[in-house]
């Protein structure tokens, strides 16, 4: 049986050229930290990552796949940014202990992690995590039924966490995406109204 780290190392070895950062970490760009430490989990190739460091960020990327990793450092090394990579499963074991200023974590759904996410972040740290929901399924075959989350779920996954920002919906590029920007709860000056989009 193919393992994760193999299925993403294949996928990886097909990509070269730096992939830009996701149109929804654009949109909410404004809502981050330009200093301190961040984590991009599942970061894969850097896309991410890369695009944090270049804004002053003090970034780990954390993957299954080195191949995927050996791109990220790649990437960070021709952006002339510092960029701190570590190969673990997500699924095996707990993510790099913080506190992290920010958490990102995109088309990576592990229920047990979202739930811990709170003690990772320092105080008023952010999340920014996006994912398909299971009305992806009506127009998309992937990810499958056992990878997506249920429509309305994301919120209650985040125990700890105070949202900052928060919609479901079709995105641009065809998928249904439930999108959570949220901060650690109980901190100074957390945000006490939350932003629904459509």
């Amino acid at each position: 049986m193919t393992s994760d780290a193999e299925r993403w190392n294949a996928r990886y070895r097909t990509y070269s050229a730096r992939r830009p950062p996701a149109p929804f970490l654009l949109e909410v760009a404004d809502l981050l930290p330009e200093r301190g430490r961040a984590i991009d989990l599942a970061g894969g190739d850097g896309r991410h990552a890369v695009w944090l460091a270049e804004r002053g960020l003090e970034v780990t990327c954390c993957d299954v796949s080195p191949v995927g990793l050996a791109l990220a450092q790649g990437h960070a090394a021709a952006a002339g940014v510092a960029l701190a990579c570590v190969e673990l499963d997500l699924e095996a074991g707990p993510a790099p202990a913080g506190p992290w200023d920010l958490v990102l974590c995109s088309y990576f759904l592990s229920r047990p992690l979202l739930a811990t996410i709170a003690e990772l972040l320092a105080p008023e740290g952010l999340l920014v995590f996006w994912h398909p929901t299971r009305s992806n399924l009506q127009r998309n075959p992937r990810p499958g039924e056992r990878f997506v989350l249920e429509d309305g779920e994301l919120p209650s996954l985040v125990p700890g966490l105070e949202p900052v920002r928060y919609d479901e919906g079709w995105r641009a590029n065809g998928v249904h995406e439930a999108r959570l920007v949220a901060r650690r709860r109980g901190s100074p000056g957390a945000a006490a109204r939350v932003e629904w989009r459509a």
